[in-house]
């Protein structure tokens, strides 16, 4: 993993969080972990809006987006307390260009953090800019 000199919580939230999913894997095997570089952006929230993720997770972001208050609710009380105050996320979600999975594609996908994001698209209280952990190749 210190090979990989990814930022500890992108460490996290991709390896240690669904290292053992097979369906992420599914999705993101293609993908060389040894030139996938990591950094930390601001990105528009309008960018958000029909942002897609794997194909194992299809429609999951709306899914989230139709009951926010209830994913802010169910998380610990500082990710509420985050919304309520600064409009976005305690913990940036990660994102990845799509061309990482295929050259011939653009933009971003959320690779993790799709409760995250399809809160994000139902404008709770929501930041202009929100951060999130951008891999690219």
């Amino acid at each position: 993993m210190a090979a990989l000199r990814w930022p500890d919580d992108v460490l996290e939230q991709f390896l240690f969080d669904h290292g053992d999913n097979t369906a992420f894997v599914d999705d993101y095997n293609t993908i060389d972990l040894h030139t996938t570089t990591w950094q930390l952006e601001t990105i528009p929230a309008a960018r958000f809006t029909g942002m897609p993720t794997g194909a194992s997770d299809e429609g999951c972001n709306e899914n989230y987006a139709k009951n926010p208050v209830h994913w802010v609710t169910v998380r610990p009380p500082q990710v509420a307390r985050c919304w309520e105050t600064h409009g976005t996320w305690l913990r940036p979600p990660l994102l990845i260009e799509r061309r990482l999975l295929d050259p011939s594609t653009a933009g971003l996908q959320v690779l993790e953090g799709r409760t995250r994001v399809g809160v994000l698209r139902e404008h709770l209280h929501v930041a202009p800019e929100h951060r999130a952990w951008v891999g690219r190749p």
